[in-house]
């Protein structure tokens, strides 16, 4: 058994990068007790006022520090086996820690407050049962946002105060999504935690998230997401291990006792994967032609492995790739790859002399944009046209796809193809959780969601580079035959020809965001309603009403309901309004409104997609009475 210690010997940790340490003192008396010098430190560097700026804390976060002294001061100790000595800290619930669609997600000063993160983490453990943690591994990443560095030391002293016996983190904290699933699949790990706010604005002003992942590599499901919120609720002490802060810069294992910390490279496992599922030399020819590429990291995760896979790997043009820093704010951009927040890489495609493609990921890694010369490929097409190419394109699926499927809000493109292939074909709501339940009983391959997020069964998470080099082997596959300065298939033929067969499924989505929550709830009260007295044959302006309902799923695989998950209006012609309120945003509510309208006639096809969908939208907004709910004349986004 440890020796039990007392609260003060949380000063061992390094206070700049934990926000549970207590007061930093500025003698070296108080460091030098505990012969816990760090290595990096002098004596010289301990007089007062003289700590190293790489240890002091952000001044945005010393208000963070110092609320959360008082209760590290009143902390117990406890004996722990395997050498490691574990703090009791005191603490109590606080409000509004119930996860959305991927985790939670708040403003950096919510995170920041006393115990907040602190308590959703003690929170997810209490949750758990002791086999799915106690001696395990786990997996840490995030996509370098603000506050990453700090709720990584958090993260990893609770983590070893509950008995874990090893962590996996990524170099500077740093993992894509698509990633950490990756990792805790290839590992074998119990789950893994990931810190992001995916495509949400970072910086200090902006926002944070965390959330975990299962054994098989996907989100966790409601059954533990509830439990979570419901310990969040009932919380009064959180365990944290009693160690310094890991060098996180620095490849290698640190032990305390029975307890590990692995820094590993975050790019290599991801890249081994992607080697298994693609035709690398396929594509390095591709790339190697007269054959121009692009991609946009837009300052976010992807970044770091860009050049690792499509430069080093596959041979692109070192200046084909931007924005490819991540950086703690994303450039003070906003990064979600759509046509609005993606602007750079938009004027570019839309420009003179635009490169052949063009791709942009966002702040995590798990979404996806695709561009050819002056044309946009919906999510809701790209997934469809992958999936119709998987076969001969992709030696992942030599054999073909298990089975399809796509979030309810997403077009019908995707059913035409399962239809034609007959294979399984699934509706689920918006979440990756729901695909990862149909992926792990082996009834689902390929799936997507209109938001940008495209995936396969590689892992459990949406994966924006695995979408970026499907089209790249689509590409490559449909030109293999051209010769050099001989015309290629572009992107726009692909799409083109994939209309002609299938016909063309319209599609746009409209964001309100930050809208306030009581009117957005109003209006999908008022629309909850308002299905419920609607009957076949309803007339809405020139369409004729099939059904209306309150979209609800039932998992095949487990049995579970999600009830709730948008409110639907299906036309007889295969039109459909769907509304939604998102549960990605970190403040106020965000509407979302998708239209859809199918046309099979070849002739129509090249008409502007808001054109042939006005009367449509038209409908929708007089419907929903958007702008007396919520009082905004324009949505923030359209795709």
């Amino acid at each position: 058994m440890a020796a039990i210690t007392v609260a003060s010997s949380l000063l061992s940790s390094k206070p700049s990068t934990s926000i549970l340490s207590p007061p930093i003192h500025s003698s070296t008396s108080s460091f030098l007790s505990l012969n816990r010098l760090p290595s990096s430190l002098s004596l010289r560097s301990l007089s007062l006022n003289r700590l190293p700026s790489s240890l002091s804390p952000r001044p945005s976060l010393r208000r963070a520090i110092d609320p959360i002294r008082a209760s590290a001061s009143s902390a117990t100790t406890v004996a722990e086996p395997g050498g490691l000595k574990v703090t009791v800290v005191p603490t109590k619930p606080v409000e509004g820690q119930k996860t959305g669609t991927s985790g939670l997600r708040k403003k950096v000063k919510v995170f920041t407050q006393e115990n907040y993160l602190a308590n959703w983490i003690q929170a997810l453990f209490n949750s758990l049962a002791p086999e799915d943690y106690k001696g395990g591994l786990l997996v840490l990443g995030g996509d370098g946002r603000y506050f990453n560095r700090e709720a990584a030391h958090i993260i990893i002293k609770i983590a070893a105060g509950n008995g874990v016996g090893k962590i996996l983190v990524g170099r500077d904290g740093i993992m894509s999504t698509p990633a950490v699933s990756a990792v805790i699949r290839k590992q074998k790990a119990n789950g893994g935690f990931i810190m992001s706010a995916s495509h949400n604005p970072g910086g200090p002003e902006n926002d944070w998230g965390i959330k975990f992942n299962y054994s098989s590599g996907q989100p966790a499901p409601e059954s533990i997401t509830d439990k979570i919120y419901g310990n969040t609720l009932s919380i009064s002490e959180v365990k944290m291990a009693d160690i310094p802060d890991v060098d996180l810069s620095k490849l290698g294992v640190t032990k305390y006792g029975s307890f590990s910390v692995e820094v590993v490279d975050p790019v290599s496992d991801y890249l081994e994967l992607m080697e298994t599922v693609f035709d690398f030399n396929l594509i390095k020819d591709l790339l190697r032609s007269d054959f121009r590429f692009i991609f946009d990291a837009m300052h976010a995760v992807t970044g770091a492995y860009a050049n690792p896979i499509f430069v080093k790997r596959l041979g692109a043009d070192p200046g084909s790739i931007i924005n490819a820093v991540p950086s703690e704010d994303f450039g003070q951009g906003h990064p979600d790859p759509n046509l609005t927040y993606a602007k750079e890489l938009v004027d570019i495609m839309y420009g003179e002399n635009a490169p052949d493609f063009g791709a942009a990921s966002d702040g995590d890694g798990d979404r996806n944009m695709i561009l050819g010369k002056g044309f946009f490929v919906t999510p809701s097409d790209s997934v469809a046209i992958i999936a119709a190419n998987a076969q001969a394109a992709i030696p992942y699926f030599k054999n073909g796809p298990k089975g399809l499927a796509r979030s309810m809000p997403t077009s019908g493109a995707l059913d035409l193809v399962a239809d034609k292939l007959n294979l399984p074909f699934f509706e689920v709501p918006t979440g990756w959780k729901f695909f990862g339940n149909l992926m792990d009983a082996g009834k689902l391959s390929i799936c997507g969601e209109e938001s940008f997020g495209t995936g396969s069964d590689h892992i459990r998470e949406k994966d924006g580079i695995w979408a970026v080099l499907a089209w790249l082997s689509i590409i490559a596959y449909r030109n293999k035959d051209k010769k050099v300065a001989e015309k290629l298939i572009s992107v726009e033929d692909v799409v083109k020809e994939h209309w002609a067969t299938y016909g063309r499924n319209f599609f746009s989505r409209y964001d309100y965001e930050e809208c306030e929550s009581e009117g957005a709830n109003k209006m999908v009260d008022y629309l909850r309603d308002l299905i419920s007295k609607s009957k076949s044959g309803d007339k809405y302006g020139s369409y004729t009403l099939q059904f209306a309902d309150d979209f609800m799923y039932t998992d095949p695989v487990d049995g579970s309901v999600a009830s709730k998950q948008g409110v639907r209006f299906v036309f007889t012609d295969g039109s459909r309004i769907i509304f939604r309120l998102s549960g990605t945003g970190s403040a106020g509510a965000t509407i979302r409104i998708y239209i859809e309208q199918f046309e099979p006639d070849v002739s129509k096809h090249d008409m502007d997609a808001q054109e042939a969908l006005k009367p449509l939208i038209d409908v929708a907004l007089s419907v929903s009475k958007l702008k007396d709910f919520a009082g905004r004349e324009k949505p923030t986004v359209i795709t």
